[in-house]
C-alpha cells in the first residue's frame, strides 16, 4: 500500500465515521453503518484500497470538524480539501454546490438543477448526491425532494438519519438563502 494513504474511523453523535486520505486530500468519509466492519467496507468502496493508519494533520482537523458539525456547531467544513480527481466535472460542480449550502438551510434538488443549468437536471443532480463520497463534508443532506420533502439518503438509516442531520443543525424549511451562482 501506499504509505500517503490511509484510513482511520472515529467516534461522532451519530456514531463511528471513517475517512480516508492521500496527498491531495480526503478521499472519502463514510456516515455510519450497522457495523465498524461494514463502515470501512463502504469507505474503501469508494476511497479505493489503504490500510488503516494514524490520520495525518490534515486528516485530524477534518475529523474533528466533522465531529463538531454532528454535534451541532453551524460548521460548513469548506476548509476540508477533497480529492475529486477521480469524479467528473459534473459531480464536481454538484459537490462544489452543495457545499455552499450553510449549515441549517436546505435547497431542493430542482434549485441545485436551476443553479447548474436546468430543472431537467434535478434527476442527475440526485444521482450525483447518492453517490457523494464526502457525506457530511459535502453536506448532501441539505438537499430535499420537491416540496422540501426528505427524499432518498444513501447512508445507513435512509431517510431518518438525513432528517436527524437537519435537526442536529437546526435547519428550518422555508429560512432559505438563495444560491450562489456557479
Amino acid at each position: 500500500m501506499n504509505p500517503a494513504l490511509g484510513y482511520a474511523l472515529f467516534d461522532t453523535a451519530l456514531g463511528r465515521c471513517g475517512l480516508a486520505w492521500g496527498a491531495a486530500g480526503l478521499r472519502a468519509v463514510q456516515l455510519p453503518e450497522v457495523d465498524d466492519a461494514a463502515t470501512v467496507a463502504r469507505l474503501l468502496r469508494a476511497s479505493g484500497p489503504c490500510d488503516a493508519a494514524a490520520p495525518t494533520a490534515e486528516a485530524v482537523a477534518a475529523i474533528q470538524g466533522i465531529q463538531a458539525l454532528l454535534q451541532g456547531q453551524p460548521l460548513d467544513l469548506c476548509e476540508v480539501r477533497l480529492d475529486m480527481a477521480h469524479l467528473s466535472e459534473f459531480h464536481q460542480r454538484v459537490y462544489a454546490l452543495t457545499r455552499a449550502i450553510a449549515p441549517g438551510q436546505v435547497r431542493t434538488y430542482g434549485d441545485m438543477a436551476q443553479a447548474l443549468g436546468g430543472k431537467g437536471l434535478a434527476r442527475a443532480v440526485g444521482q450525483a448526491l447518492g453517490l457523494n463520497p464526502f457525506a457530511p463534508v459535502v453536506p448532501c443532506h441539505r438537499v430535499l425532494a420537491a416540496g422540501f420533502h426528505a427524499g432518498g439518503f444513501s447512508a445507513n438509516g435512509g431517510a431518518q438519519t438525513k432528517l436527524r442531520m437537519l435537526q442536529i443543525e437546526g435547519a428550518r424549511w422555508g429560512e432559505t438563502q438563495s444560491l450562489p451562482g456557479f
